[in-house]
Protein backbone atom coordinates (compact mmCIF):
# COMPACT_ATOMS: atom_id res chain seq x y z
CA UNK A 1 0.00 0.00 0.00
CA UNK A 2 1.32 3.61 -0.93
CA UNK A 3 2.32 5.32 2.20
CA UNK A 4 0.49 8.66 0.37
CA UNK A 5 -2.82 6.85 1.25
CA UNK A 6 -2.15 5.05 4.44
CA UNK A 7 -1.44 8.53 6.49
CA UNK A 8 -4.40 10.21 4.42
CA UNK A 9 -6.45 10.73 7.70
CA UNK A 10 -3.46 10.82 10.12
CA UNK A 11 -3.33 14.18 12.34
CA UNK A 12 0.69 14.84 11.03
CA UNK A 13 2.34 17.54 13.14
CA UNK A 14 5.29 17.20 10.81
CA UNK A 15 7.26 15.21 8.34
CA UNK A 16 10.81 14.70 6.42
CA UNK A 17 11.42 12.76 3.63
CA UNK A 18 9.59 11.46 0.70
CA UNK A 19 6.14 9.99 1.35
CA UNK A 20 6.23 8.23 -2.49
CA UNK A 21 6.92 4.49 -0.67
CA UNK A 22 5.11 1.46 -1.14
CA UNK A 23 4.59 -0.18 2.39
CA UNK A 24 4.09 -3.53 3.12
CA UNK A 25 3.92 -4.45 6.65
CA UNK A 26 2.88 -1.77 9.83
CA UNK A 27 4.86 -2.94 12.57
CA UNK A 28 5.69 -1.15 16.35
CA UNK A 29 7.59 -4.03 17.65
CA UNK A 30 11.74 -2.85 16.19
CA UNK A 31 12.26 -7.03 15.80
CA UNK A 32 10.05 -6.86 13.11
CA UNK A 33 11.24 -3.56 11.19
CA UNK A 34 12.96 -4.20 7.73
CA UNK A 35 12.74 -3.02 4.00
CA UNK A 36 9.20 -1.99 3.19
CA UNK A 37 8.14 -1.74 6.54
CA UNK A 38 6.66 0.83 8.54
CA UNK A 39 7.75 1.29 12.13
CA UNK A 40 5.57 2.79 14.80
CA UNK A 41 7.55 4.12 18.20
CA UNK A 42 4.90 3.36 21.00
CA UNK A 43 6.55 4.70 24.20
CA UNK A 44 4.71 1.64 26.15
CA UNK A 45 4.73 1.07 30.05
CA UNK A 46 7.56 -1.47 29.61
CA UNK A 47 9.84 -0.16 26.61
CA UNK A 48 9.40 2.90 24.57
CA UNK A 49 9.52 2.57 20.91
CA UNK A 50 12.03 5.36 19.82
CA UNK A 51 14.91 3.82 21.80
CA UNK A 52 14.72 1.20 19.09
CA UNK A 53 14.74 3.29 15.97
CA UNK A 54 17.85 3.05 15.09
CA UNK A 55 18.10 -0.39 15.30
CA UNK A 56 14.96 -0.61 12.83
CA UNK A 57 17.19 1.66 10.52
CA UNK A 58 20.08 -0.47 10.03
CA UNK A 59 17.69 -3.13 9.83
CA UNK A 60 16.80 -1.71 6.75
CA UNK A 61 13.32 0.45 7.27
CA UNK A 62 12.83 3.75 6.51
CA UNK A 63 9.51 4.72 7.77
CA UNK A 64 8.95 6.02 11.05
CA UNK A 65 5.76 7.11 12.94
CA UNK A 66 6.82 8.75 16.38
CA UNK A 67 5.62 11.31 18.73
CA UNK A 68 9.11 12.89 19.86
CA UNK A 69 11.56 14.38 18.04
CA UNK A 70 14.50 12.10 17.01
CA UNK A 71 17.54 12.78 15.16
CA UNK A 72 17.44 12.92 11.90
CA UNK A 73 17.92 9.41 9.77
CA UNK A 74 19.79 8.80 6.38
CA UNK A 75 16.82 8.02 3.28
CA UNK A 76 14.58 7.94 6.19
CA UNK A 77 10.58 9.45 6.07
CA UNK A 78 9.60 10.44 9.58
CA UNK A 79 6.13 11.12 10.01
CA UNK A 80 5.47 12.99 13.62
CA UNK A 81 2.09 12.99 15.39
CA UNK A 82 0.54 13.66 18.78
CA UNK A 83 -0.02 9.90 19.71
CA UNK A 84 1.46 6.81 17.98
CA UNK A 85 -1.13 4.75 20.09
CA UNK A 86 -3.74 6.05 18.20
CA UNK A 87 -1.61 6.55 14.83
CA UNK A 88 -1.06 3.07 15.13
CA UNK A 89 -4.86 1.96 14.90
CA UNK A 90 -5.41 4.15 12.62
CA UNK A 91 -2.93 2.92 10.73
CA UNK A 92 -3.82 -0.72 11.11
CA UNK A 93 -7.25 0.28 10.35
CA UNK A 94 -6.49 1.87 6.61
CA UNK A 95 -3.92 -0.71 5.87
CA UNK A 96 -6.86 -3.14 6.01
CA UNK A 97 -10.02 -1.60 4.31
CA UNK A 98 -11.39 -1.31 8.04
CA UNK A 99 -12.74 -4.63 8.06
CA UNK A 100 -15.58 -3.93 10.95
CA UNK A 101 -17.65 -1.83 8.55
CA UNK A 102 -18.16 -5.03 7.12
CA UNK A 103 -19.11 -7.19 9.53
CA UNK A 104 -21.60 -6.63 12.42
CA UNK A 105 -18.75 -6.56 15.30
CA UNK A 106 -20.37 -6.69 18.67
CA UNK A 107 -17.84 -5.75 21.92
CA UNK A 108 -18.71 -6.78 25.69
CA UNK A 109 -16.91 -4.87 28.49
CA UNK A 110 -17.34 -5.13 32.35
CA UNK A 111 -14.98 -6.67 34.66
CA UNK A 112 -16.59 -10.55 35.00
CA UNK A 113 -18.81 -12.24 32.27
CA UNK A 114 -16.79 -10.84 28.94
CA UNK A 115 -15.62 -14.08 28.24
CA UNK A 116 -18.64 -15.97 28.85
CA UNK A 117 -20.96 -13.66 26.70
CA UNK A 118 -18.75 -13.07 23.62
CA UNK A 119 -18.68 -16.86 23.84
CA UNK A 120 -22.04 -17.66 24.22
CA UNK A 121 -23.06 -15.41 21.68
CA UNK A 122 -20.70 -16.62 19.02
CA UNK A 123 -21.68 -20.15 19.30
CA UNK A 124 -25.41 -18.77 19.07
CA UNK A 125 -24.99 -17.32 15.91
CA UNK A 126 -23.17 -20.19 14.70
CA UNK A 127 -26.41 -22.28 15.54
CA UNK A 128 -28.52 -19.14 13.74
CA UNK A 129 -26.94 -19.66 10.97
CA UNK A 130 -24.40 -16.58 10.96
CA UNK A 131 -20.69 -17.43 10.18
CA UNK A 132 -19.11 -15.81 12.74
CA UNK A 133 -16.00 -14.55 14.75
CA UNK A 134 -15.07 -14.48 18.15
CA UNK A 135 -11.89 -12.63 19.69
CA UNK A 136 -11.56 -13.63 23.32
CA UNK A 137 -9.34 -14.17 26.34
CA UNK A 138 -9.62 -18.41 26.08
CA UNK A 139 -9.72 -18.37 21.97
CA UNK A 140 -10.08 -16.14 18.98
CA UNK A 141 -12.42 -17.85 16.46
CA UNK A 142 -13.15 -17.59 12.54
CA UNK A 143 -16.16 -19.87 12.21
CA UNK A 144 -15.06 -23.08 14.22
CA UNK A 145 -11.58 -22.78 13.35
CA UNK A 146 -9.53 -21.87 16.14
CA UNK A 147 -6.53 -19.38 16.47
CA UNK A 148 -4.62 -19.04 20.00
CA UNK A 149 -5.13 -15.90 22.25
CA UNK A 150 -2.63 -14.08 23.99
CA UNK A 151 -4.39 -11.10 25.22
CA UNK A 152 -7.98 -10.55 25.86
CA UNK A 153 -8.07 -8.27 23.35
CA UNK A 154 -5.35 -8.31 20.65
CA UNK A 155 -3.16 -5.14 19.44
CA UNK A 156 -4.73 -3.05 16.06
CA UNK A 157 -2.90 -4.70 14.31
CA UNK A 158 -3.86 -8.44 14.91
CA UNK A 159 -7.23 -6.99 15.40
CA UNK A 160 -7.77 -5.55 12.53
CA UNK A 161 -5.89 -8.52 10.40
CA UNK A 162 -8.33 -11.26 12.53
CA UNK A 163 -11.10 -8.74 11.34
CA UNK A 164 -10.21 -8.44 7.53
CA UNK A 165 -9.30 -12.70 7.77
CA UNK A 166 -13.15 -12.97 9.20
CA UNK A 167 -14.45 -10.56 6.27
CA UNK A 168 -12.54 -12.91 3.46
CA UNK A 169 -13.58 -15.91 4.94
CA UNK A 170 -17.05 -15.02 4.90
CA UNK A 171 -18.16 -14.38 8.47
CA UNK A 172 -21.26 -11.80 8.69
CA UNK A 173 -20.76 -11.41 12.53
CA UNK A 174 -17.89 -10.92 15.19
CA UNK A 175 -18.27 -11.05 19.17
CA UNK A 176 -15.14 -9.67 21.31
CA UNK A 177 -14.21 -8.93 24.61
CA UNK A 178 -12.64 -4.99 25.23
CA UNK A 179 -10.65 -4.65 28.11
CA UNK A 180 -10.37 -1.53 29.77
CA UNK A 181 -6.28 -2.21 28.85
CA UNK A 182 -7.62 -2.09 25.28
CA UNK A 183 -9.91 0.97 25.73
CA UNK A 184 -7.46 2.87 27.52
CA UNK A 185 -4.40 1.67 24.89
CA UNK A 186 -6.85 2.79 22.14
CA UNK A 187 -6.29 -0.65 20.59
CA UNK A 188 -10.23 -0.55 19.82
CA UNK A 189 -9.74 3.32 18.11
CA UNK A 190 -11.68 3.38 14.57
CA UNK A 191 -13.12 -0.02 15.05
CA UNK A 192 -17.03 0.65 13.78
CA UNK A 193 -19.28 -1.57 16.65
CA UNK A 194 -23.28 -2.35 16.00
CA UNK A 195 -23.59 -3.55 19.25
CA UNK A 196 -21.84 -3.07 23.04
CA UNK A 197 -22.78 -5.26 25.90
CA UNK A 198 -21.67 -3.81 30.28
CA UNK A 199 -21.58 -6.77 32.19
CA UNK A 200 -20.68 -4.99 35.58
CA UNK A 201 -17.51 -3.69 37.18
CA UNK A 202 -16.08 -4.39 40.43
CA UNK A 203 -12.63 -4.38 41.89
CA UNK A 204 -9.83 -5.14 39.23
CA UNK A 205 -6.70 -3.68 37.74
CA UNK A 206 -6.32 -0.93 39.52
CA UNK A 207 -2.79 -1.94 39.45
CA UNK A 208 -2.77 -0.42 35.74
CA UNK A 209 -5.76 2.20 36.40
CA UNK A 210 -4.70 3.13 40.22
CA UNK A 211 -8.32 4.34 40.74
CA UNK A 212 -11.61 2.99 40.41
CA UNK A 213 -12.61 6.51 39.57
CA UNK A 214 -10.39 6.00 35.74
CA UNK A 215 -11.44 2.38 35.59
CA UNK A 216 -14.82 3.35 35.27
CA UNK A 217 -13.48 6.43 32.96
CA UNK A 218 -12.10 4.16 30.84
CA UNK A 219 -14.62 1.79 30.57
CA UNK A 220 -17.30 4.33 29.69
CA UNK A 221 -15.31 5.83 26.70
CA UNK A 222 -16.27 2.72 25.14
CA UNK A 223 -20.17 3.79 25.64
CA UNK A 224 -19.16 7.66 24.63
CA UNK A 225 -17.25 6.50 21.20
CA UNK A 226 -20.31 4.44 19.91
CA UNK A 227 -22.30 5.60 17.30
CA UNK A 228 -25.94 6.53 16.66
CA UNK A 229 -26.66 3.61 14.40
CA UNK A 230 -25.39 1.19 17.41
CA UNK A 231 -27.53 -0.33 21.01
CA UNK A 232 -26.11 -0.37 23.90
CA UNK A 233 -27.28 -2.60 26.48
CA UNK A 234 -26.22 -2.76 30.22
CA UNK A 235 -26.28 -4.15 33.04
CA UNK A 236 -28.84 -1.87 35.43
CA UNK A 237 -28.59 -3.89 38.51
CA UNK A 238 -24.90 -2.73 38.38
CA UNK A 239 -24.55 0.80 40.07
CA UNK A 240 -22.58 1.96 37.37
CA UNK A 241 -24.34 0.28 34.74
CA UNK A 242 -26.51 3.49 33.47
CA UNK A 243 -23.04 5.40 34.25
CA UNK A 244 -22.11 3.64 31.23
CA UNK A 245 -25.07 4.98 29.33
CA UNK A 246 -24.78 9.15 30.09
CA UNK A 247 -23.05 10.34 27.14
CA UNK A 248 -23.49 7.94 24.26
CA UNK A 249 -25.27 8.17 21.15
CA UNK A 250 -26.31 5.02 20.73
CA UNK A 251 -29.63 3.35 21.47
CA UNK A 252 -30.22 3.10 24.93
CA UNK A 253 -31.46 -0.40 26.18
CA UNK A 254 -31.38 -2.55 29.91
CA UNK A 255 -31.23 -5.55 31.40
CA UNK A 256 -31.91 -6.89 35.23
CA UNK A 257 -32.81 -9.03 37.66
CA UNK A 258 -33.61 -6.72 40.23
CA UNK A 259 -34.66 -4.04 38.69
CA UNK A 260 -36.96 -2.38 35.70
CA UNK A 261 -35.56 -3.28 32.81
CA UNK A 262 -35.77 -3.74 28.67
CA UNK A 263 -34.52 -7.20 29.72
CA UNK A 264 -36.00 -8.29 32.96
CA UNK A 265 -35.04 -11.88 34.47
CA UNK A 266 -35.98 -13.75 37.16
CA UNK A 267 -34.28 -17.42 38.15
CA UNK A 268 -37.24 -19.81 38.52
CA UNK A 269 -34.74 -22.40 39.66
CA UNK A 270 -31.10 -22.88 40.27
CA UNK A 271 -29.18 -26.25 40.28
CA UNK A 272 -25.41 -27.43 39.50
CA UNK A 273 -27.74 -29.06 36.56
CA UNK A 274 -28.57 -25.68 35.52
CA UNK A 275 -30.78 -22.83 35.49
CA UNK A 276 -34.30 -22.41 35.03
CA UNK A 277 -34.68 -18.39 34.00
CA UNK A 278 -37.76 -16.04 32.89
CA UNK A 279 -37.12 -13.33 30.39
CA UNK A 280 -39.43 -10.97 29.82
CA UNK A 281 -42.05 -13.79 31.25
CA UNK A 282 -41.07 -16.46 29.14
CA UNK A 283 -39.32 -19.64 30.78
CA UNK A 284 -36.21 -21.19 29.25
CA UNK A 285 -34.22 -24.25 30.98
CA UNK A 286 -30.10 -23.47 30.69
CA UNK A 287 -26.99 -25.51 31.58
CA UNK A 288 -25.59 -22.08 32.94
CA UNK A 289 -25.27 -22.58 36.78
CA UNK A 290 -25.79 -19.35 39.13
CA UNK A 291 -26.91 -15.86 38.82
CA UNK A 292 -23.95 -14.06 37.08
CA UNK A 293 -24.49 -16.42 33.98
CA UNK A 294 -28.32 -15.45 34.66
CA UNK A 295 -26.64 -11.71 33.76
CA UNK A 296 -24.50 -13.25 30.87
CA UNK A 297 -27.56 -15.08 29.30
CA UNK A 298 -30.06 -11.94 30.05
CA UNK A 299 -27.09 -9.94 27.90
CA UNK A 300 -26.66 -12.58 25.36
CA UNK A 301 -30.82 -12.88 24.54
CA UNK A 302 -31.06 -8.79 24.57
CA UNK A 303 -27.95 -8.58 21.92
CA UNK A 304 -29.31 -11.23 19.64
CA UNK A 305 -32.91 -9.31 19.76
CA UNK A 306 -31.30 -6.10 19.38
CA UNK A 307 -29.30 -7.46 15.91
CA UNK A 308 -32.97 -8.71 14.80
CA UNK A 309 -32.63 -12.60 15.62
CA UNK A 310 -35.98 -14.09 16.06
CA UNK A 311 -37.18 -14.01 19.62
CA UNK A 312 -38.68 -17.80 20.06
CA UNK A 313 -35.47 -19.32 17.83
CA UNK A 314 -33.11 -17.79 19.77
CA UNK A 315 -35.05 -18.91 23.20
CA UNK A 316 -34.67 -22.39 22.02
CA UNK A 317 -31.09 -22.44 21.37
CA UNK A 318 -30.28 -20.55 24.33
CA UNK A 319 -31.18 -23.82 26.08
CA UNK A 320 -28.37 -25.76 24.46
CA UNK A 321 -25.62 -23.64 25.09
CA UNK A 322 -23.05 -24.87 27.61
CA UNK A 323 -20.79 -23.61 30.09
CA UNK A 324 -17.61 -21.63 28.87
CA UNK A 325 -13.97 -23.43 29.31
CA UNK A 326 -12.89 -22.91 32.71
CA UNK A 327 -16.21 -21.00 33.75
CA UNK A 328 -18.08 -23.28 36.62
CA UNK A 329 -16.58 -26.32 34.82
CA UNK A 330 -17.40 -29.23 37.35
CA UNK A 331 -15.99 -32.84 37.15
CA UNK A 332 -17.28 -35.18 40.15
CA UNK A 333 -15.57 -38.16 41.80
CA UNK A 334 -16.87 -42.00 41.82
CA UNK A 335 -17.72 -41.44 45.35
CA UNK A 336 -19.38 -37.76 44.62
CA UNK A 337 -16.95 -35.22 45.45
CA UNK A 338 -17.48 -32.09 43.31
CA UNK A 339 -15.05 -30.12 42.00
CA UNK A 340 -15.72 -26.99 40.00
CA UNK A 341 -12.90 -25.23 38.35
CA UNK A 342 -13.85 -21.45 37.63
CA UNK A 343 -11.94 -17.91 36.47
CA UNK A 344 -12.86 -16.39 39.13
CA UNK A 345 -9.68 -13.64 40.11
CA UNK A 346 -11.74 -10.76 41.42
CA UNK A 347 -13.36 -10.78 44.50
CA UNK A 348 -16.94 -10.43 42.92
CA UNK A 349 -16.11 -13.31 40.72
CA UNK A 350 -15.56 -15.26 44.02
CA UNK A 351 -18.00 -14.15 46.08
CA UNK A 352 -20.97 -14.56 43.21
CA UNK A 353 -19.52 -18.09 43.04
CA UNK A 354 -19.21 -19.01 46.39
CA UNK A 355 -22.66 -17.99 46.34
CA UNK A 356 -23.60 -19.74 43.48
CA UNK A 357 -22.60 -23.02 45.27
CA UNK A 358 -24.54 -22.00 48.73
CA UNK A 359 -28.05 -21.47 46.71
CA UNK A 360 -27.67 -25.69 46.06
CA UNK A 361 -25.68 -26.73 48.76
CA UNK A 362 -27.12 -29.38 51.02
CA UNK A 363 -26.72 -29.60 54.87
CA UNK A 364 -23.89 -31.37 55.73
CA UNK A 365 -22.33 -30.19 52.51
CA UNK A 366 -18.61 -28.59 53.19
CA UNK A 367 -17.37 -26.16 50.79
CA UNK A 368 -13.41 -26.05 50.10
CA UNK A 369 -12.27 -23.46 48.26
CA UNK A 370 -8.64 -23.55 46.84
CA UNK A 371 -7.51 -19.74 45.50
CA UNK A 372 -4.71 -17.65 45.16
CA UNK A 373 -4.04 -14.35 43.57
CA UNK A 374 -1.49 -13.32 40.70
CA UNK A 375 1.30 -11.73 41.00
CA UNK A 376 2.14 -8.44 39.36
CA UNK A 377 -1.42 -7.08 39.30
CA UNK A 378 -3.72 -5.58 41.81
CA UNK A 379 -2.31 -5.87 45.60
CA UNK A 380 -5.32 -4.48 47.10
CA UNK A 381 -7.71 -7.47 46.30
CA UNK A 382 -5.53 -9.79 47.83
CA UNK A 383 -6.50 -9.87 51.93
CA UNK A 384 -10.26 -9.11 50.01
CA UNK A 385 -10.02 -12.71 47.88
CA UNK A 386 -8.91 -14.13 51.18
CA UNK A 387 -11.53 -12.67 53.68
CA UNK A 388 -14.21 -13.97 50.97
CA UNK A 389 -13.13 -16.93 50.46
CA UNK A 390 -13.09 -17.74 54.45
CA UNK A 391 -16.74 -15.71 55.08
CA UNK A 392 -18.08 -18.73 52.65
CA UNK A 393 -16.46 -22.10 52.42
CA UNK A 394 -15.89 -24.52 55.35
CA UNK A 395 -12.34 -24.87 54.65
CA UNK A 396 -9.54 -22.57 52.63
CA UNK A 397 -6.40 -23.44 51.38
CA UNK A 398 -4.56 -20.54 49.90
CA UNK A 399 -2.64 -21.11 47.15
CA UNK A 400 -0.36 -20.01 44.25
CA UNK A 401 -2.03 -18.49 41.21
CA UNK A 402 0.05 -17.01 38.44
CA UNK A 403 2.87 -15.24 40.41
CA UNK A 404 4.84 -14.31 38.09
CA UNK A 405 8.20 -12.14 39.25
CA UNK A 406 6.94 -11.89 42.70
CA UNK A 407 7.53 -14.10 45.51
CA UNK A 408 4.56 -16.22 46.10
CA UNK A 409 4.89 -16.75 50.09
CA UNK A 410 5.15 -12.68 49.56
CA UNK A 411 1.75 -13.03 47.60
CA UNK A 412 0.23 -15.61 50.39
CA UNK A 413 0.84 -12.93 53.35
CA UNK A 414 -0.66 -9.76 51.54
CA UNK A 415 -3.94 -12.34 51.44
CA UNK A 416 -2.97 -14.05 55.04
CA UNK A 417 -3.52 -10.32 55.75
CA UNK A 418 -7.39 -10.59 55.28
CA UNK A 419 -8.24 -13.13 57.77
CA UNK A 420 -9.56 -12.76 61.13
CA UNK A 421 -8.21 -14.92 63.73
CA UNK A 422 -10.96 -17.38 63.94
CA UNK A 423 -10.35 -17.70 59.34
CA UNK A 424 -7.15 -18.88 60.54
CA UNK A 425 -7.93 -21.82 61.91
CA UNK A 426 -9.71 -22.96 58.90
CA UNK A 427 -7.18 -21.93 56.58
CA UNK A 428 -4.26 -23.60 55.29
CA UNK A 429 -1.39 -21.87 53.20
CA UNK A 430 0.32 -24.14 50.56
CA UNK A 431 2.38 -22.17 47.78
CA UNK A 432 2.59 -25.21 45.45
CA UNK A 433 -0.87 -25.63 43.41
CA UNK A 434 -0.63 -29.15 42.71
CA UNK A 435 -0.39 -30.10 46.35
CA UNK A 436 -3.19 -27.29 47.75
CA UNK A 437 -5.22 -29.15 44.94
CA UNK A 438 -4.37 -32.31 46.22
CA UNK A 439 -4.99 -31.85 49.66
CA UNK A 440 -8.77 -30.20 49.27
CA UNK A 441 -8.89 -33.20 47.68
CA UNK A 442 -7.96 -35.27 50.38
CA UNK A 443 -9.69 -33.09 52.85
CA UNK A 444 -13.04 -33.90 51.20
CA UNK A 445 -15.42 -36.61 52.08
CA UNK A 446 -17.99 -38.27 49.65
CA UNK A 447 -20.57 -34.89 47.99
CA UNK A 448 -18.45 -32.38 49.23
CA UNK A 449 -17.84 -29.43 47.03
CA UNK A 450 -14.50 -28.05 46.33
CA UNK A 451 -13.71 -24.60 44.47
CA UNK A 452 -10.68 -24.24 42.47
CA UNK A 453 -10.80 -20.35 41.60
CA UNK A 454 -8.54 -18.04 39.62
CA UNK A 455 -6.74 -20.05 36.72
CA UNK A 456 -10.31 -21.53 34.95
CA UNK A 457 -9.02 -22.11 31.16
CA UNK A 458 -5.29 -21.42 31.95
CA UNK A 459 -3.09 -24.13 30.47
CA UNK A 460 0.05 -23.08 32.39
CA UNK A 461 1.60 -21.30 35.83
CA UNK A 462 3.80 -18.61 35.31
CA UNK A 463 6.79 -18.05 37.23
CA UNK A 464 9.55 -15.74 36.74
CA UNK A 465 8.65 -15.25 33.02
CA UNK A 466 8.43 -18.78 32.53
CA UNK A 467 5.11 -20.66 31.37
CA UNK A 468 4.74 -24.03 32.70
CA UNK A 469 2.33 -26.75 32.14
CA UNK A 470 -0.75 -26.36 34.31
CA UNK A 471 -4.49 -27.15 33.86
CA UNK A 472 -6.65 -27.27 37.45
CA UNK A 473 -9.21 -29.61 35.18
CA UNK A 474 -6.66 -32.16 34.26
CA UNK A 475 -4.99 -31.93 37.32
CA UNK A 476 -8.39 -32.75 39.15
CA UNK A 477 -9.46 -35.21 37.06
CA UNK A 478 -6.17 -37.08 37.44
CA UNK A 479 -6.30 -36.91 41.00
CA UNK A 480 -9.45 -38.34 41.36
CA UNK A 481 -8.35 -41.28 39.78
CA UNK A 482 -5.34 -41.94 41.15
CA UNK A 483 -6.24 -40.86 44.90
CA UNK A 484 -9.51 -43.22 43.65
CA UNK A 485 -12.24 -40.88 44.54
Amino acid sequence: MQLNALIQHLSIQQHSGSLEREIEAIVFDSRQATANTLFVAIAGTQVDGHDYIATAHTQGCRVFVVEKTIEALPEACVIQVSSTAEALADLAGAFYGHPSKELTLVGVTGTNGKTTTATLLHRLFLQLGHKSGLLSTVVNKIGDVAIPSTHTTPDPIQLNALLRRMVNEGCSHCFMEVSSHAIHQHRIRGLEFAAAGFTNISHDHLDYHKTFAEYIRVKKAFFDGLPASAVALVNSDDRNGMVMLQNTAARKCTFALKTPADYKGKIVENAISGLVLSINQIEVCTRLVGAFNAYNLLLVYGIAIELGQDQLEVLRLVSNLETVEGRFQYVRSTIGITAIVDYAHTPDALENVLDTIAAFRKEGQQVITVVGCGGDRDRDKRPKMAAIAAAKSTQVVLTSDNPRSEDPLEILAEMEAGLSVQDQLRCLTISDRAQAIKTAIVMARAADIILIAGKGHEKYQEIQGVKHDFDDLELTKNLFLTLQK
